[in-house]
C-alpha cells in the first residue's frame, strides 16, 4: 500500500512556512493504519523487543498497537507532570528553545531491548532524548522506528548511534 498517499500536508501550520504532515487522513483509513502498523513491526519480528518506548502524543497511535504485534510491553513517554509516579525526565533542544519529556522510572528493566517509536523524525531532539531515557535506565535501544522522516532535517544524524528505519521520506519541504 502506498501509506504516503494517505498523508495530508497543510501549509503553514502551525507557524508560516511549515509544512505539517498530517497523519489523521492515514488512520482514519483502517487499511491504511494495519498497513502502517504492520510495516513498522515487520521489521523487528525476528528481534527480541522486551518494550516498545513511544512519545505523546501520535507516537501512541502505533506504539501501542506496535507492542501488542510484537508481544512487548509499552512504555508512554509524556510531557513533564503527567506521569503519577517516580518519573526520569531529560531537556533537549529545540530550533527555537527547550522541550522535556519524562518516563516512569520503572518502566524499563536492566537489560531490556528497547524499540523508540514516533510517528515522525524531523530534527530528532525528542527521538535521541527517549533513547537517552531508555540507557539511563539500562536499557538497551535495540532500534528507532518511524512513519515519516522528513530527511532534508538533521534527525537521522542526532541517531547515528543507532539503527533507524522510516516508511515514508520526505526529501524536501515542497514534497
Amino acid at each position: 500500500m502506498d501509506l504516503r498517499s494517505h498523508i495530508r500536508s497543510i501549509r503553514d501550520f502551525p507557524t508560516p512556512g511549515i509544512v505539517f504532515r498530517d497523519i489523521t487522513t492515514l488512520c482514519k483509513d483502517p487499511e491504511a493504519l494495519e498497513a502502517a502498523v504492520d510495516a513498522l513491526t515487520e521489521p523487528f519480528l525476528d528481534d527480541r523487543i522486551d518494550k516498545v518506548l513511544a512519545a505523546e502524543a501520535r507516537g501512541f497511535i502505533f506504539g501501542g498497537a506496535v507492542a501488542c504485534r510484537l508481544d512487548a510491553g509499552f512504555v508512554p513517554v509524556r510531557k513533564p507532570g503527567k506521569l503519577p509516579a517516580d518519573a526520569l525526565e531529560r531537556t533537549y533542544e529545540l530550533e527555537y528553545g527547550t522541550d522535556t519529556v519524562t518516563v516512569h522510572k520503572d518502566a524499563i528493566e536492566m537489560g531490556e531491548r528497547v524499540l523508540v517509536l514516533d510517528d515522525l523524525l524531523a530534527t530528532g531532539g525528542t527521538a535521541r532524548a527517549c533513547c537517552e531515557l531508555v540507557e539511563e535506565l539500562g536499557g538497551l535501544v535495540a532500534a528507532c522506528a518511524f512513519l515519516i522522516e522528513l530527511s532534508f532535517l538533521p534527525g537521522r544524524e542526532k541517531l547515528s548511534d543507532y539503527k533507524v528505519i522510516s516508511l515514508i521520506d520526505y526529501a524536501s519541504e515542497d514534497e
